[in-house]
């Protein structure tokens, strides 16, 4: 009898040593959004209607309002989700490739979620979360889109992840995508899909509506439409330019344009090469 209560404790304390085990495990960790670009004026508020000068190169958390100015061609990119984003370089020279493969050979699949705040826009980030369970990561992105309109390059997430854009007067929720969306409920996508929850302010009535790829929706007018051809291929150009790459380090151009070779960090010397990237140091 003895032996078998001196077993059953020792059962106990591992039972108990695994469940504190499994939860620090399955700890939540509180993410933050870094600011990776910056054009025109931008001001961000952590509260009390305090404001601030937006800079390359800061970390906001959970609770930061971003505003961005008046004027023309103004934005903010912002990486979610973690501080360490490198600060990408200002201008990249990529291979010439022909209108009839752009969309053959754009790759949607970014390496961080990205999104970029345009011009006379407001966009509060409410929650940036992630929690380890097993081999899985659990993450959970709260966006509030006050005002204006933002567009997000969001890499793959894992079946009970979510990533959410509330609006005025309704709730986006996004899976893997390279999105757009205003505050007035205009939703365009290039890949993936969305699902949009939309109050009517006037009747109240709640409609939901799936935006696949290649699709726009208005929820004030309820019409769903093919994105044209034009805005497709400036699709792609803005989700090139949002990326933030954090491959080898690349082949540099002097003032003089004359080519130094770096040789690719990381490379095993099996596999294809990874693809050239060319910066002008101007």
């Amino acid at each position: 009898m003895k032996h078998t209560r001196s077993l059953f404790s020792g059962l106990v304390a591992s039972a108990v040593a695994l469940a504190m085990v499994s939860t620090l495990a399955a700890q939540t960790v509180e993410g933050v959004a870094k600011v990776v670009r910056v054009k025109g004026p931008a001001r961000y508020s952590t509260g009390g209607n305090v404001w601030q000068p937006l800079h390359s190169g800061m970390v906001l958390r959970p609770g930061t309002t971003v505003q961005t100015g008046t004027e023309e061609g103004s934005y903010v990119d912002l990486v979610l989700g973690g501080a360490n984003a490198p600060v990408p370089q200002p201008v990249v020279y990529r291979p010439y490739i022909p209108d009839s493969m752009a969309t053959m050979a754009y790759q949607p699949s970014a390496e961080q979620n990205v999104v970029r705040v345009w011009q006379n826009s407001a966009l509060g980030i409410d929650k940036l979360t992630s929690m380890r369970t097993g081999a899985d990561v659990v993450s959970e992105t709260q966006l509030d889109l006050k005002m204006g309109r933002i567009t997000g390059n969001v890499k793959k997430m894992t079946a009970a992840s979510k990533y959410e854009v509330k609006l005025p007067n309704g709730v986006a929720g996004v899976r893997g995508t390279l999105y757009d969306i205003s505050a007035e409920g205009v939703v365009k996508v290039f890949v993936g899909s969305m699902v949009l929850a939309w109050v009517d302010p006037k009747s109240g009535n709640v409609t939901t509506q799936v935006i696949m790829g290649g699709q726009q929706y208005d929820a004030r007018t309820g019409q769903i439409t093919p994105v044209s051809a034009t805005e497709m291929g400036a699709f792609e150009n803005i989700g090139l330019a949002m990326r933030v790459v954090t491959t080898p380090t690349p082949i540099t151009l002097a003032n003089n344009l004359a080519v130094t070779p770096i040789s690719p960090v990381g490379f095993s010397g099996t596999g294809p090469l990874p693809e050239p990237v060319f910066t002008f140091g101007f």
